[in-house]
């Protein structure tokens, strides 16, 4: 049965970390917010390494407290291992200013703090409702949605942000999907009780480990407070079906596969089952539309391994924000120039760097052993996530300076 028309400002599909930052930065502008989530928090995603530019984005939606009260691990860096060969960046030594420290953490604790904040600013949040159709050819966007008794209803906005992540709902209900250009990969995961003791290992930075033999095979661990990691490995879909049995007993032998790995873990209790996305990395046609703008995954993933993913979902959060409070005072604006081109800026940025490291050119620069202190805070700086700041090199020419480096540390 259909029920009266409801109406809002804008409608936000998802509660995860785009959605949440979003809805607090529309509420400081003193718009009528509605979140509508699919699934009931707290739940598990994957994605628990933040990068220290989120920091500023927390702190611009009024969530910081919250966040920095929860007690979440501590992060100040990343570690690379290949073999023998190790090296570590600290994130409080970089060529941007901000933040150089975050936290690594469960994204279903996480998660569901953000949206309680969301809530707490003002903005409604209702869990197990489901987007099933969309109508843009109106004045203003229309979207049907099932409630958990299975009915349905329909939402009038002013404005919708798709911020549904790897759910792409506006992506799938309004064609707007396109093949990324990266091969086909998939990531094998779990949490486990680490039961780590290994002196050389830091809890304080996600550890990034290369395949002894594929440059492109390469595993995270990722210290949780209390004593627990998370684990996985990301490899093209081809090498992963190599391996027979569940996904931990596969998880498992991939890792005994790592002499640096296997003792560090030897003492790991694997008492949550694993599981496989393959994928994931995803493109679209356009990151807005008449009415809409695309959050986070929902426009754009393209792969984990340098923990981009919420601060590029909080980075888009905060432009739409922006866009969209001109917009409703009047202006006309241009979401291609003012939203889309700035945001893809720095997604490019991080686009290069992926690259390079499957190529295993990025590999050979982090590894290299004769590192300037300026290019290396310049590489800092984009693997804390300040992938926007055109005062580095490395951010303005991306693919030039890269390739030179490449060039000056690859061997022969």
């Amino acid at each position: 049965m259909e029920t009266e028309l409801e109406n809002c400002d804008v409608l936000i599909i998802g509660a995860g970390p785009a959605g949440s930052v979003a809805a607090a930065l529309l509420r400081q502008q003193g718009c009528q917010v509605l979140i509508v989530e699919r699934e009931h928090f707290p739940r598990f995603s994957i994605g628990e390494s933040l990068l220290p530019q989120s920091m500023a984005y927390l702190e611009q939606a009024g969530m910081l407290k919250a966040v920095v009260e929860a007690g979440f691990q501590y992060k100040n860096g990343a570690a690379f291992a290949c073999g023998e060969r190790y090296t570590t960046f600290d994130f409080r030594d970089k060529h941007s200013e901000g933040w150089g420290t975050t936290y690594q953490v469960q994204r279903a604790h996480f998660d569901h703090v953000l949206a309680s904040e969301a809530e707490r600013l003002g903005a409604e949040v209702r869990y197990r409702h489901e987007v099933t159709a969309v109508d843009i050819g109106g004045d203003k966007p229309r979207v049907t949605v099932k409630n958990p008794q299975g009915e349905h209803y329909t939402i009038e906005a002013g404005f919708m942000l798709d911020a549904s992540g790897f759910g792409r709902i506006l992506p799938r209900l309004l064609q707007l999907e396109t093949p990324s250009n990266f091969p086909v990969r998939g990531a094998i995961f779990t949490h486990i009780e680490d039961g780590i003791s290994h002196p050389g290992f830091d809890r304080n930075k996600i550890l990034i480990t290369v395949h002894p033999e594929h440059c492109d095979v390469w595993y995270w661990t990722i210290p949780f407070a209390g004593g627990r990691c998370s684990l996985g490995v990301v490899a093209e879909t081809s090498f992963l079906d190599r391996y027979k049995g569940s996904d931990t007993e596969r998880l498992q032998a991939m890792v005994n596969e790592v002499p640096s790995l296997q003792p560090m873990l030897e003492k790991a209790i694997w008492d949550t089952p694993a599981r496989q996305i393959v994928g994931y990395s995803a493109n679209v046609k356009s990151l807005w539309g008449k009415g809409y703008a695309l959050l986070g995954n929902a426009g754009e993933f393209l792969d984990p391994v340098f923990s981009s993913g919420v601060t590029i979902a909080f980075k888009s959060a905060s432009l739409a924000a922006d866009t969209l409070r001109r917009q409703f005072a009047g202006e006309t604006v241009d979401w291609q120039n003012e939203y889309a081109v700035p945001l893809k800026k720095g997604v490019d940025t991080f686009r290069a760097f992926v690259e390079s490291w499957y190529a295993g050119g990025f590999q050979q620069i982090i590894f290299h052993e004769g590192q300037q202190p300026e290019i290396r805070r310049m590489i800092s700086a984009i693997l804390a996530g300040y992938a926007w700041d055109q005062t580095n090199p490395y951010v303005r020419d991306t693919k030039r300076h890269l390739a030179t480096l490449e060039e000056l540390c690859t061997p022969g």
